[in-house]
């Protein structure tokens, strides 16, 4: 059927042919005027409004720098790659000075406050997420416990933390993420030189996973510091600790739920998780024997046994006085109130292993205890 065969059949007389034409020309009016006013906006939004509406143009591409370029170059030729898409991938990476932004340590001197950060991370939204993510995993949840003796709780903690249960994975690309802070970490870091060094090895591991994988290493999208999925892993974790927990013979940490679970339970385990074992003690001080700064010296690295502590000025209340291991004596400031004390076990130690931090560590497991006590479940036991 041709084009005229398509429109619908019309009667021609002098009366339409009238009426079209003044319809015609009506219609030319009210373009004309249209233009007008278009015309007129457009030299009204000049200059301030106009400028303020636009994107931020984009940063350099990776291409133009010859000592990326030949760090492609040598990359390929170490991990067996295919050069060209080796050089492809990297060249078409992007600087984000947001991501540099994003990584430069607050102001010398800027007080540290538990009860904010906690307030950032155990809140409504994510207990009732935490409960629905428990409910719609219990199986996989009690298995994981069961294989590796991982507290559910402490996998739901981690999961609600980092991605309130993948409502949040991250909006950068991952190649850029890591190019940025590969390439050009801000030199105010006062460890910018072993930062920059740590992402380099985790760009190199993004695009020996993406290339052995198969997976565009363009398409993937993550945090500003380029870990991913819903259990937000680094490239290296996730070629260390990933595991298909589904049994399909892939590891997503995007989409699969089972892998994500198996995966950080797994990663806890090389961490030399103990089933059984406390996370931490409560504690209280004689002031007057007190030795703190012997105390602090080793951070959160468990150093002393109860009964070092306990001849350091530490009051520890059954079962922290018979614990067999070691503690560290754990300080968490609240700003301009009193900090907040506690005797971390090698299970502690542990979650901070995930983000070197006793604020992360201790916001991980009082999601996981709010989440289990909304589901009214026996904390470390999924029933």
């Amino acid at each position: 059927m041709s084009a005229i065969d398509l429109a619908p059949s019309l009667t021609v007389n002098s009366y339409t042919l009238v009426h079209i034409s003044l319809r015609f020309f009506a219609l030319i009016f009210i373009a004309v005027c249209a233009i007008s006013t278009s015309s007129a906006a457009q030299k009204h939004t000049k200059g301030k409004h106009r400028t303020k509406a636009q994107a931020p143009a984009p940063g350099p591409l990776y291409s133009t720098r010859p000592e990326v370029m030949q760090w492609a170059n040598e990359l390929a030729q170490r991990r067996n790659l295919d050069p060209e898409w080796v050089r492809n991938a990297i060249g078409q990476a992007r600087l984000v000075p947001a991501i540099q932004r994003a990584s430069t340590p607050p102001a010398v001197g800027t007080p540290k406050n538990w009860g904010v950060y906690r307030s950032r991370f155990i809140d409504p939204i994510r207990i009732k997420a935490g409960v629905q993510f428990w409910q719609d995993n219990r199986e996989t949840l009690a298995r994981a416990e069961r294989e590796t003796g991982v507290p559910a709780q402490i996998i739901v903690g981690i999961i609600g933390v980092e991605t309130i249960y993948g409502q949040q994975t991250g909006n950068y690309r991952v190649i850029d993420a890591l190019s940025t802070l590969a390439f050009d970490f801000p030199s105010a870091h006062p460890r910018a030189a072993n930062r920059a060094k740590f992402f380099l090895s985790e760009l190199e591991a993004y695009l020996s996973l993406t290339a052995r994988t198969s997976t565009d290493p363009l398409a993937l999208k993550g945090s500003y510091a380029g870990a991913m999925g819903l259990p937000q892993f680094m490239p290296s974790s996730w070629t260390k600790y990933a595991v298909d927990f589904d049994g399909d013979s892939r590891v997503d940490l995007f989409h699969s739920a089972a892998d994500v679970i198996g995966s950080v339970a797994n990663y806890f385990v090389a961490f030399k998780w103990q089933p059984g074992l406390a996370t931490h003690y409560p504690v209280q001080f004689d002031v007057a024997r007190l030795d703190r700064a012997t105390l602090l010296a080793p951070d959160i690295v468990p150093t002393f046994t109860a009964q070092d502590m306990q001849d350091k000025g530490v009051l520890l209340d059954a079962p922290a006085a018979n614990h067999a291991g070691k503690l560290a004596l754990v300080e968490l400031q609240n700003g301009a109130q009193a900090p907040l004390y506690i005797a971390g076990t090698d299970n502690f130690y542990a979650i901070t292993r995930y983000n070197w931090s006793s604020y992360y560590a201790l916001a991980v497991i009082e999601l996981g205890q709010e989440v289990a006590a909304a589901l009214a479940v026996t904390p470390g036991v999924t029933k």
